[in-house]
């Protein structure tokens, strides 16, 4: 009975895991071509850069709107409706004239992609609570951080044999292989006795809700600060590995997907401790690990050491972020019930709000500095402990006493 049962829930994860890869795959694939693409549109580093940014910002805009509204008319329909945009705008990106109208089609890309994140948060709370809420979403975030490993793999495997454009060829076809999965593989999870009315008010009322909970904007803004630090990696280091140590496209990617592994076995440790240990010490261990390890890039940065030096210590960074992305998750949905679409959206926009701010920020010394990536991770690692420890862990201490 158990082994049927888990085998419908890796079944069950593995679908969900399809669309919240998209936005990994939307962001990482195309690292590898920024400096083909930069050549291609006759322009430079940061401009590049902005494209990411403006995909990063589609990203947070649609999971507030698409989430709200999951709430409103169930998961199934605007989960729909963004695979088809998705589909129809990844082709667009194919075939822009310009770097202006690609920025702008990169950013309803992200848009489109918002649907597969947010709302397959949505339906796991929907289906779970407790500590099967933490388990589930730990083993959906496994499976899920294979998305950064392959992605980057996968643009340098299709930019071996053609131009950046059959990335983005790639990814349409990528939204119409999901589309026809919400059309035959996904019910509804969300009855409709449990949808919120449709209005402008109620909907506000819900984020408003979430905002002033001190407990749940702890669990939410953490991990989302921590990730600002992510994005500047993923932001710096495609000129940063390329430029400054002069990898190549493939050895970039090799390098790129490693983080991919430290995800993964993040998310399986806490898999693995899930009501084994208390969530406190689990995520002071991890917060504490990633503390040590941002600490350890800049030093690295600022004594410009060989690049085994820089790429252990964001190796183990990004394995931190991977233990204690889940069981964040699982705490801030736990008690959201009929308006999780709401919670699901916040918690996914707050990393993506902030990268939109450190991602332009990690080219500001030019395309061979890599001092903006350490003093951006120390410092976003440094504010996300100071956050937990304020909005959760004092008033829990003083709530024991």
């Amino acid at each position: 009975m158990n082994l049927m049962r888990d085998h419908h829930q890796l079944r069950f994860a593995l679908i969900l895991a399809a669309f919240s890869a998209l936005g990994p795959f939307t962001i990482d694939m195309y690292l590898p071509a920024f400096p083909e693409m930069m050549k291609f549109f006759g322009t430079s580093a940061s401009v590049i850069q902005v494209s990411l940014t403006a995909c990063i910002l589609g990203l947070a805009i649609g999971q507030i709107v698409i989430g709200a509204l999951s709430d409103v008319y169930g998961r199934r329909k605007p989960l729909s409706i963004s695979m088809i945009l998705y589909f129809l705008s990844s082709f667009g990106c194919a075939f822009a004239p310009n770097v202006t109208v690609f920025i702008l089609l990169r950013f309803i890309q992200g848009f489109a992609a918002a649907g597969g994140i947010v709302i397959t948060r949505a339906i796991v709370r929907d289906k779970y609570s407790g500590i099967e809420l933490a388990k589930f979403f730990a083993l959906l975030m496994m499976i899920g951080n294979a998305a950064p490993l392959l992605a980057p793999l996968a643009g340098s495997a299709v930019l071996s044999f053609t131009e950046w454009v059959g990335m983005f060829i790639f990814l349409g076809l990528l939204g119409l292989l999901l589309t026809s999965i919400t059309t035959w593989k996904l019910k509804e999870s969300l009855p409709v006795a449990q949808r919120v009315p449709s209005n402008v008010v109620g909907l506000l009322s819900n984020f408003k809700t979430l905002l002033v909970n001190r407990t749940f904007m702890g669990y939410a803004l953490a991990p989302g600060i921590m990730f600002a630090g992510v994005f500047a990696y993923i932001s710096g280091t495609p000129f940063i590995y390329q430029k400054i140590y002069g990898v190549s496209p493939q050895t970039f990617s090799i390098l790129f997907a490693l983080n991919g592994v430290s995800l993964i076995l993040g998310s399986h440790l806490a898999r693995r401790l899930s009501g084994r240990m208390p969530e406190r010490r689990f995520l002071l261990f991890g917060m504490s690990l990633a503390m040590i390890t941002s600490t350890a890039v800049l030093i690295v940065v600022l004594a410009h050491g060989p690049l085994f030096t820089l790429v252990i210590p964001l190796f183990l960074l990004v394995g931190s972020i991977g233990m204690i992305s889940p069981v964040f998750s699982a705490l801030a949905m736990d008690l959201q019930g009929h308006i999780a679409g709401s919670a699901a959206a916040l918690l996914g926009v707050f990393p993506l709000l902030f990268g939109c701010i450190t991602s332009p920020l990690v080219g500001i010394a030019g395309e061979y500095s890599a001092l903006p990536l350490g003093i951006i991770i120390f410092t976003t690692s440094s504010i996300a402990i100071i956050t937990y420890v304020v909005l959760v862990f004092r008033k829990k201490e003083r709530s024991v006493r």
